[in-house]
């Protein structure tokens, strides 16, 4: 296990620097070291460096004793996360809500892709193979939520959850996290909007039902494919594509609004399939439909430049000068407005093919509106009750 100091490793700058054309011709140019592909199947990540903020970074190698065989495979690990508050606030102008709720920190689906990797790096932990296997969990989100909630000058607007990690991954199944914070907001007639890629979302069907009735949620899917080998490399864990447009059918029929998330939108690697999934979703009843231009924030570039060469090595240098088309020459350009839907004119093709196929389709005719004007504050369980 070789340590390198700060000076030989990545800048800890909030924007990791574009690599110039061609610098990445050879693999031996990347900056994380593959992982054996027995310790991490089921995994997304190639690589496990650490993250940018630590001062020395450890990296494995053969030093010819054969240690590497001896290394266990990556598992999946639970920690408490002892946070005092559960809602978290944005200010960001080019999204529609200003507070959300991540009841898991890390996601084990494993999707190469996902924008929120590099928040592990806070954690002391790698954005790569870390991020899907050491997670952490909110037990008490629940509790904090009604506590919030009850505050004075407290002012209801809706909810997002699922925007950083998903909040029906795996490991919501044994600690139910996401279904008494829904509970919670059930009862104060508080809104919410979920994102997810996960069928799980149907075990709290019957909460959901009743919250939409009031006009108190709406659910969104991604839909990235509906190729289950490209969703299987991909997105590992998260459910696979059929069942995502299945669980969008029943939630649909139970009269739970819905929108498909044709996201994230890679260049010459699914692209080709935005009208396509589109017309799936509005064959399962779907009526709202979005998108977002992949995005490559911090360690997420170089974890999936890993990927794209181990699993389509024909296709990287491709998939990134379109890439770099689409943020005027860089990987990544985090400007407000446009970092979702990129610039330029095949950035500008995308948007008219996913608007032309919604308006052929129907989709986005009318917008789902949650309402505030069922919200009670939660009585905090020592204050006396009122006698009228």
């Amino acid at each position: 296990m070789a340590r390198l100091n700060a000076a030989q490793r990545r800048p800890p700058a909030k924007e990791l620097p574009s690599a110039p054309a061609g610098a990445y011709d050879d693999v031996s140019g990347l900056l994380g070291v593959v992982v054996d592909h027995e310790r991490r199947r089921g995994r997304g990540a190639q690589s496990n460096a650490s993250g940018r903020y630590e001062p020395l970074a450890r990296v494995a190698f053969d030093d010819g004793w054969r240690t590497l065989d001896e290394l266990p495979p990556f598992k999946t690990t639970v920690t408490v996360d002892a946070t005092r508050k559960i809602i978290t606030r944005n200010d960001s102008p080019d999204i529609g809500f200003d507070r959300s709720i991540n009841p898991y920190r890390g996601c084990e689906h494993g999707c190469v892709y996902c924008f929120a990797r590099p928040t592990h790096a806070y954690l002391g932990l790698s954005p790569g193979l870390d991020f899907e296997s050491k997670l952490l969990v909110k037990p008490e989100a629940a509790a904090l939520l009604e506590k919030e909630l009850s505050a004075p000058g407290y002012e209801p607007k809706v909810i997002a959850i699922g925007t950083n990690t998903d909040p029906y991954q795996p490991i919501e199944r044994r600690y139910k996290v996401m279904r008494r914070i829904l509970e919670v907001l059930d009862r104060a007639g508080h809104p919410v909007g979920i994102v997810t890629k996960s069928a799980l979302v149907l075990r709290d069907l019957d909460i959901l039902a009743r919250m939409a009735e009031r006009k108190l949620a709406k659910v969104a899917l991604s839909v990235t494919t509906l190729d289950p080998m490209l969703a299987r490399k991909m997105e590992p864990r998260a459910a696979t594509p059929m069942r995502r447009l299945e669980t969008l059918r029943r939630l649909t029929h139970a009269g739970v609004p819905t929108t498909v998330m044709v996201a994230p939108v890679i260049p010459a690697l699914n692209d080709m399939e935005i009208e396509r999934i589109l017309e799936a979703a509005r064959t399962a009843g779907v009526k709202e439909a979005g998108y977002v231009l992949l995005r490559l924030p911090l360690e997420v570039r170089d974890l999936f430049r890993e990927w794209l060469i181990a699993n389509y090595p024909d296709r990287y240098r491709h998939v990134f000068k379109l890439v770099r088309d689409m943020r005027g020459g860089k990987d990544y350009d985090s400007t407000w407005g446009t970092r979702m839907n990129g610039t330029g004119p095949y950035a500008w093709m995308i948007g008219r093919r996913f608007e032309m196929a919604c308006e052929k389709l129907g989709f986005n005719a009318a917008r789902t509106s949650l309402t505030t004007e069922h919200f009670q504050k939660p009585r905090p369980g020592s204050e006396q009750l009122s006698l009228l």
